[in-house]
């Protein structure tokens, strides 16, 4: 068959290498210039390995992807960093029992309560009841009021805004499920990693069209039709528009379902109104190159639990991954998810910088000092919301147009986003349609 891929994130590629395996025809297109979605990377000059906009790790029971690193012979690198919590202008470690226990800002009473809760969410295999139920009331009253409002409450407002107080159990159940204590990161980058994909596929016939957006996806008979706009620099630099139509047997989208719902204007009203239901925000992420390190206690995650913060999480990669990688400059995300509506979408690095500074100071006074550049980055969509009763709206693979397979992070479900599941994702549409 010949199979055309809408997306060269993790999911439309791991659907590309199982595809190609078979001997089909595989080709992909994508808007941007390289490999990887979400976790798209790039390169600085100084550097020997690639690093992500967006800040990325595994976990090391994410068995889709580390096996597919496996099998393509991709080295990946285990680690057991140090993740911490920002409270009452403190950083204080929270990444086991045993830093709970030690945590000061909170009674005996209530880390037992915690413990309790969250153990209770960790060690219980099945979810599906969970969905029924809201995060923020098991939380208050399995925690307590008080335990709930010093740590959670600040980080579900910061991540979710005005949809924290309406998510599922569910998605919460999910990021306590999976968390271990050690990371695994992919030897080069996400994008080496990507690239190495790439290369694989390329080996087993695929094709990748690179700046080139899809326009219209459309039925012919008992073909799909994809009108395509491929866009490519010129020597004096304006870009050159090339358009065309292609045609495949069956086509994958792996875009965000609003933007399938853009490039596919025949799907029926009743399908449209339920991927219409489904809602997403986005991210925005500083990436500051310092000579110093930023957080001198060595943590790799530092969540920012206070409702004042303008920062989501500060992530200092280079308390992870070797510095030696990056010039031996210290790396550091400034991220945040934010609905594009949200002003600090629409704010400049410098004003984004200027805004976090007095939190940045509280953490480190002389930061300042050793700033080597900063970049921004941001993407519309970045983390699906995840209500009650999710299953009940969750759009399957198979959609209303004839051969056009729908395979987005919003179907991992009950899982949170992340490359794992994107490898998983792109495994078990490739398998449906060979079927």
């Amino acid at each position: 068959m010949k199979i055309g891929i809408i997306g060269a994130g993790f999911t439309g590629l791991s659907a590309a290498f199982y595809l190609t395996k078979k001997g089909h025809e595989v080709v992909i297109f994508e808007k941007d210039e390289r490999p990887g979605g979400l976790a798209v990377g790039y390169r600085e000059k100084e550097w020997d390995w690639s690093l992500e906009k967006h800040y990325h790790h595994w976990f090391t029971n994410d068995r889709s992807v580390l096996g597919l690193a496996h099998e393509i012979n991709h080295k990946v690198i285990i680690k057991h960093p140090k993740t911490s919590s920002f409270v009452d202008n403190g950083i204080f470690q929270f990444d086991s029992p045993l830093s709970l226990l030690r945590f000061p800002k909170l009674a005996m009473p209530d880390k037992i309560r915690m413990g309790i809760s969250l153990a209770l969410l960790r060690y219980n295999p099945v979810w599906k009841p969970l969905e029924n139920f809201r995060a923020e009331s098991y939380l208050r009253f399995s925690m307590g009021n008080y335990a709930y409002k010093k740590l959670w409450e600040p980080l579900m407002k910061n991540k979710l805004g005005k949809y924290s107080k309406d998510v599922s159990l569910a998605w919460f159940w999910a990021r306590v499920y999976k968390r271990t204590e050690s990371l695994a990161y992919p030897e080069g980058g996400f994008l080496s990693f990507a690239e190495h994909l790439q290369k694989e596929i390329k080996k087993n016939g695929g094709k990748f069209y690179y700046n080139t957006e899809v326009l219209k996806i459309k039925n012919q008979k008992s073909k799909v039709k994809i009108s395509i706009q491929n866009s490519q620099p010129k020597a004096d630099g304006p870009l050159a528009q090339k358009s065309e139509d292609l045609e495949f047997d069956k086509v994958i989208v792996t875009l965000p379902s609003f933007l399938f719902l853009k490039i596919a204007p025949d799907l029926p009203s009743a399908y449209t109104e339920v991927l219409s239901k489904l809602k997403g925000i986005g991210a925005i992420n500083i990436v500051l190159r310092l000579k110093e390190q930023f957080l001198r206690d060595g943590t790799y995650w530092l969540n920012m639990c206070d409702s004042r913060s303008p920062i989501l999480a500060i992530v200092e990669h280079t308390n992870f991954m070797d510095k030696e990688h990056y010039n031996n400059e210290h790396i550091v995300y400034l991220g945040n998810y934010l609905e594009p509506s949200d002003p600090r979408f629409q704010m400049t690095d410098e004003q984004l910088l200027k805004l976090y500074d007095p939190w940045l100071k509280k953490i480190n006074p002389t930061y300042q000092l050793s700033v080597v550049s900063c970049q921004l980055f941001k993407t519309p969509f970045a983390q699906p919301i995840i209500p009650i009763n999710y299953s009940k709206i969750i759009p399957p693979f198979e959609t209303p147009l004839p051969n056009v397979y729908l395979a987005n992070i919003q179907q991992v479900y009950p899982w949170d986003r992340g490359t794992n599941y994107a490898v998983e994702l792109g495994e078990k549409v490739a398998k449906l349609i060979t079927r």
